[in-house]
């Protein structure tokens, strides 16, 4: 059976910190999926095509990685796909326990879906896509927390 993972986020933008976990990821899944979710009741910042695009762009050279959109549950998205992980990344131990909820109340919806968590590098505790944002949102120049030759060409 192929050993398939979701990797589940709006990616507002996608940083060092996605970018390290999906290389750190891949030696241990067949095949990865991120999934960029629509949530209608969340003001994304950066166009959903372009973040897409770039996610794309990153991964072009690595045919086990797709970049999908869904709405709704992420366990039903997995059943959707085959997928039977769910990838999320650590920086602090409120994301710890965040993330903890969320796996634990994936696992009662659907419980052949486990949830795998990695530790973010510390370098990249403090990077986060709301502060990445921020920064843009103020002319701050944003090119150290987005992964080589990303590009935010709008």
């Amino acid at each position: 059976m192929e050993k398939i993972a979701l990797f589940p986020g709006s990616f507002d933008p996608f940083t060092v910190g996605h970018k390290s976990l999906m290389d750190r990821a891949l030696p241990l899944f067949d095949k990865i999926i991120i999934g960029v979710g629509i949530n209608h009741e969340k003001a994304n910042f950066f166009p959903l095509e372009k973040r897409i695009q770039w996610i794309n762009d990153l991964f072009k050279d690595e045919p086990r990685i797709e970049v999908m959109t869904y709405e709704g549950l992420t366990v039903n998205f997995c059943d959707h796909v085959n997928a039977t992980y769910i990838l999320r990344g650590l920086r602090t131990s409120a994301d710890f326990e965040f993330e903890r909820a969320i796996g634990q109340t994936n696992k009662a919806i659907h419980p052949k879906i486990e949830t795998i968590f990695l530790l973010t590098h510390p370098e990249h505790t403090f990077i986060s896509s709301s502060i990445v944002r921020d920064v843009y949102k103020h002319g701050g120049d944003i090119q150290g927390f987005l992964p080589k030759g990303m590009n935010l060409d709008l």
